[in-house]
């Protein structure tokens, strides 16, 4: 069997990375015509588009049907909700659900959003492997779940954040963290702690410059994760 590689998908990732920054600014210029502020650049929805873009093109080079590979539209029922839309999902033509991703991205305000990021990753995942757990899925096997999020890097994402401690001590690893550090900290525990099954953390700036705070977080770690899973699910392709 061939060895996985992401060699492949380098250029294809430079690429998300332009159109989030071509997207974002030309949606702020749309809305600043508008006089709307810049509510557009986070309302958009367009502009993590090419992330899956690869997803599909990942999926198709292993052998996944395109009819089976779901871009819009994709509400899954929850639990404690009805329903929740994912950005990514890949169904079999007998509906197994195979996999699910969320893409998310945080620019500016970080301290008022931080906490929301956390909170919509947490509950999405606990609903939905609550969801499956009370058999909202007609399948056993457990797809996997995936988490990409994209974070500016800039002196305000880079610098240590006081920490709030009017009654107790937090954890020892929150101590001297940027926003950065928190959000590899809060991808890494997505992991380990099996909410999702692989998570990236994708910085960058207005450069279009971006990498990773540590490999196991990267992009490339996050589709080796994906492309293992789907090539051990080809034969549920099979019509």
């Amino acid at each position: 069997m061939e060895r996985l590689s992401t060699k492949k998908y380098q250029k294809d990732i430079s690429n998300a990375i332009q159109h989030f920054w071509n997207t974002r600014e030309a949606q702020l210029k749309g809305q600043k015509r508008s006089d709307q502020g810049s509510r557009g650049s986070v309302t958009g929805g367009k502009q993590l588009d090419g992330f899956i873009q690869i997803l599909v093109k990942v999926s198709k080079d292993l052998g996944v049907p395109e009819e089976c590979l779901y871009i819009k539209g994709n509400n899954l029922p929850g639990f404690f909700r009805p329903t929740k839309d994912w950005d990514f999902l890949i169904i079999t033509p007998n509906k197994q659900l195979i996999a699910v991703v969320e893409l998310k991205s945080q620019f500016g305000s970080f301290g008022n959003n931080f906490n929301n990021r956390t909170e919509e990753a947490l509950g999405s995942a606990v609903d939905l492997w609550t969801a499956f757990r009370e058999n909202g899925f007609p399948q056993k096997q457990q797809p996997w779940v995936g988490y990409v999020f994209l974070v500016e890097q800039t002196s305000k994402s880079t610098s240590p954040v006081r920490l709030q401690e009017p009654h107790f001590k937090v954890r020892p690893e929150f101590e001297n963290t940027s926003y950065l550090d928190r959000y590899a900290l809060f991808c890494q525990k997505l992991m380990q702690e099996r909410h999702y099954s692989s998570t990236a953390m994708i910085w960058t700036d207005r450069n279009m410059k971006f990498g990773y705070p540590d490999d196991d977080i990267s992009f490339d770690t996050f589709l080796l994760s994906f492309m293992g899973f789907i090539q051990g699910k080809l034969k549920e392709f099979e019509k």
